[in-house]
């Protein structure tokens, strides 16, 4: 049930894992065994939120704040789709072409999560909310860059708007050395914000 939860918790785009949803009741002592089991076991991939974003991310993560995604890509795109009549459609060649009618965000921000951690980095994320806002923020991943920090988006549809790294930038520019959204579109730059086509984030992330 937990390990099943976990794509349309992402879809739901909920700002950390609750583990009471997953399971459907309040969680007893053996529900956080079995969750860190899975975690142990490599089969997801966990990524915890950063209390004040630093050059020091592990220092300042919430142990109880923390959001799950699928080490198996592949596997993950077929849950999303675990419908007989789209799987019928072959869903993987319209994901290919681009002519899959559906918010394919959570899907790309799990692949750039495998993406990260096969470069033997951890995963965090951040989120937060203004003074007299009660809307939440959120950067999709921190990754460190020796002295300053990469915050990272990932979008599969509009990259006009990208309030949430635009606000983290103004906030945080002193220790920001790159800025990069990943989305379907071509190489651009928007506001000093690097915009890059999703598929070269293997050999980018890479080579940070």
């Amino acid at each position: 049930m937990i390990y099943d939860a976990i794509p349309s918790q992402l879809a739901l785009n909920n700002r950390k894992f609750l583990l009471s949803r997953a399971v459907n009741k309040r969680p007893i002592n053996k529900d956080l065994e079995l969750l860190f089991d899975l975690i142990d076991s490599k089969t997801v991939l966990i990524c915890y939120n950063v209390t004040e974003p630093s050059i020091t991310l592990n220092l300042t993560k919430n142990l109880s704040r923390f959001k799950l995604y699928l080490s198996d890509i592949g596997l993950f795109t077929t849950m999303l789709f675990n419908d007989k009549s789209l799987i019928d459609e072959n869903i993987y060649n319209k994901l290919l072409s681009d002519k899959l009618d559906a918010n394919l965000g959570y899907l790309y921000e799990n692949a750039l999560a495998q993406i990260i951690k096969s470069n033997g980095r951890d995963l965090f994320y951040y989120s937060w909310y203004e003074k007299n806002n009660k809307h939440p923020y959120e950067v999709d991943f921190l990754i460190s860059d020796k002295n300053k920090i990469i915050p990272i988006e990932v979008k599969s549809g509009n990259i006009k708007s990208h309030k949430s790294l635009d606000l983290f930038v103004e906030k945080y520019s002193h220790i920001i050395s790159r800025k990069i959204l990943f989305s379907q579109k071509d190489i651009s730059n928007d506001k000093m914000i690097e915009i890059k086509p999703i598929y070269l984030s293997p050999s980018l992330i890479s080579d940070l």
